[in-house]
């Protein structure tokens, strides 16, 4: 059984959260959890078919989710879940001869131009003395610690979005003093993006990984912002 999620004692008292992708394994455990922390006011969950909509390769419609809910800020809590790895005529590269740039458009599209809408739309949403923004990353996307190679569209979509998350962060210093953005790697999660990958076999179940991820997003201070690090709350080589 998975750690349960004890109230988000960073956070204030009536706190308002916001999980983007939240259709998907991790971000529907995420807001579960969220909605059921009685110290959280409100907890809401956007996706493609959410109401207000939002489809991170559609920048007005990114622009148009922020404007509808910047009357129910602030929040003091945004978590983007969103995130592709493989889909119809789209798998991971294990070589170079396997690369295509329209697979390498279509990942970026989500994993990083999307979370790049989101930082621009979706901060000044954020809480200033203290909101708590975390974009999932994956250790993959880890320069430093790349020892197998391949994958080559989502470890580099990763980086580029970890290079927005460490340069939106120097920014965000001056605008929200006291805010947090960070980089956080889930682990490897039983879902349908990691079943093609051992994922149901090795995984953890959602739950338990929605736990640990906001335990650690819990236990960081403002002085990490900027940084990438995994669901344990170990920070992770750039």
């Amino acid at each position: 059984m998975g750690p349960s999620l004890a109230s988000l004692l960073s956070l204030p008292e009536g706190y308002r959260a916001l999980v983007i992708g939240a259709r998907g394994a991790i971000g529907a455990a995420l807001l579960a959890q969220l909605q059921s922390d009685p110290r959280c006011a409100r907890a809401i969950g956007l996706h493609r078919d959410s109401e207000p909509a939002l489809d991170l390769r559609d920048e007005a419609a990114v622009a148009a989710a922020a404007a509808r809910l910047a009357g129910d800020g602030p929040f003091h809590l945004i978590v983007n879940a969103a995130g592709l790895l493989h889909g119809p005529g789209l798998s991971p590269e294990r070589k170079l001869g396997e690369f295509r740039l329209a697979a390498l458009q279509e990942i970026f599209a989500v994993n990083t131009f999307g979370p790049a809408l989101l930082l621009h739309h979706f901060t000044p949403l954020l809480d200033r003395r203290g909101g708590r923004m975390a974009m999932l990353s994956a250790k993959v996307g880890s320069i430093g610690d790349n020892r197998l190679g391949g994958w080559y569209s989502y470890r580099a979509s990763k980086a580029a979005l970890n290079m927005l998350i460490k340069t939106a962060a120097i920014e965000l210093r001056r605008t929200h003093p006291g805010a947090l953005l960070v980089a956080l790697h889930p682990g490897t999660v039983s879902s349908a993006l990691s079943a093609p990958f051992r994922g149901a076999e090795i995984g953890r179940p959602a739950s338990t990984a929605a736990a640990e991820l906001l335990g650690a997003l819990d236990r960081l201070s403002p002085q990490d912002s900027g940084g990438f690090f995994s669901y344990s709350g170990e920070p992770l080589p750039w």
